[in-house]
């Protein structure tokens, strides 16, 4: 505990503590007054009243809040020969261990937890309390303080919680990223490369890739621009970050939710197949009523899978795509016919394939990829049907 830091900077002050200050320091005065039995009745309201004050900076100076509250009260305890203070508007003095341990460093729990117990055990030395008094006195202030931690503690957790949710987050949109925006990328690399293979014999088919390059340049842009729509959101009274419903790329534009991929769109795939490898679809079983996480899981994984068999495999000239469901699961296999390979080091993997198998496993599935035994790369998957496991930010386009 010694070691214990700080938590985060302490919330400011809230109306409620100005409320509470306006409440007590009348009532404190009030009491003083009142009470026939208080000896010393102007200097108990006066003090009582002044210590209300400790509960505006309790958050910010827990320990001094606490050294002041009680040691004024040890003090006076001393000089005067008797309990002090007696008036019953004090019981405020309890929020200060409860904030002592909500926001003070382990040090600081520790010297106000010295400074709290032995004003209690300097009033029974003296005589002031009896023993069930004493004892009593360092229960509550024990309860306050074990309160005060438990929602230290619990605000710590929250704060853990909040920091693996955003975790998750970043690494849904890493894959989303990967699989979109890399995925457009690939296409307009193969088409330039055509492009630039014709360009000398066959003018039109430079024509024709410049244009399919085109095409892919603006499924990007409007991948990343719908992205970062949902990434940014706008206040439309802010000044600063105006609204422009004409400007496609203003974040403060409503995001477009276009409906996740689903399987049928599998077949956008064989667009590619012109300047490079053949791809073939193949989709077997019932597939219509897939939750959208696992359809979109699908899509997603054979997208990534043909998108490194055109990138890497070498002479390549067909790329097969199969995917079958049943009642259960959902199983896909994409390979290549390339040259033989070796199985690619875990160095060399990149991120594609660990953003697949990440994918599949968010869903309670597998993933697997390796070489053929003949020739070829192959990426096998099977997803429980059902969408078992967390798959609600697996399947997610955006």
């Amino acid at each position: 505990m010694w070691r214990e830091p700080r938590p985060v900077p302490p919330s400011a002050r809230v109306w409620w503590d100005w409320a509470l200050v306006a409440v007590l320091v009348p009532l404190a005065v009030v009491e003083g007054v009142t009470r026939a039995d208080l000896p010393d009745r102007v200097l108990s309201a006066v003090v009582a009243a002044g210590l209300v004050s400790t509960l505006l900076w309790r958050r910010s100076k827990p320990l001094a809040a606490v050294a002041v509250g009680f040691g004024v009260g040890a003090v006076g305890t001393v000089v005067l020969g008797r309990e002090f203070p007696d008036q019953d508007v004090m019981v405020y003095l309890l929020l200060l261990p409860f904030a002592l341990f909500r926001w003070g460093s382990g040090r600081e729990m520790v010297l106000g937890a010295a400074v709290m117990l032995g004003k209690v055990g300097l009033s029974a030395v003296l005589g002031h309390l009896n023993p069930a008094d004493a004892l009593a006195g360092v229960v509550v202030l024990f309860s306050a303080m074990t309160l005060g931690a438990a929602v230290r503690y619990r605000s710590r957790a929250r704060a853990r919680e909040l920091d693996q949710v955003k975790l998750v987050e970043r690494e849904r949109l890493a894959r989303d990223l990967h699989d979109t925006v890399a995925h457009h990328i690939t296409a307009m690399a193969i088409r330039a490369q055509a492009g630039i293979a014709t360009a000398g014999t066959d003018p039109s088919a430079a024509v024709d890739a410049l244009r399919v390059i085109d095409a892919e340049a603006g499924r990007a842009l409007d991948e990343m621009r719908s992205i970062v729509r949902i990434l940014r959101t706008a206040d439309p009274a802010d000044p600063a970050n105006p609204a422009d419903p004409a400007n496609p790329a203003d974040p403060s534009e409503p995001a477009d939710l276009a409906p996740n991929p689903r399987v049928a769109d599998l077949e956008r795939l064989v667009s590619l197949s012109r300047g490079g490898p053949a791809v073939a679809v193949e989709v077997d079983g019932d597939i219509d009523d897939l939750p959208s996480p696992v359809a979109a899981a699908v899509y997603r994984l054979v997208q990534e899978a043909v998108t490194n068999a055109r990138r890497h495999a070498r002479n390549a000239t067909r790329i097969d795509v199969r995917v079958v469901a049943d009642d259960a699961e959902v199983r896909l296999r994409v390979n290549d016919d390339g040259e033989p390979v070796p199985r690619r080091s875990s160095g060399a993997r990149g991120y594609g394939l660990i953003g697949m198998s990440e994918r599949a496993n968010l869903l309670g599935g597998t993933c697997a990829a390796g070489p053929d035994a003949d020739r070829g790369w192959t990426v096998t998957a099977v997803l429980p049907r059902a969408g078992a496991g967390t798959g609600a930010g697996a399947g997610a386009s955006r």
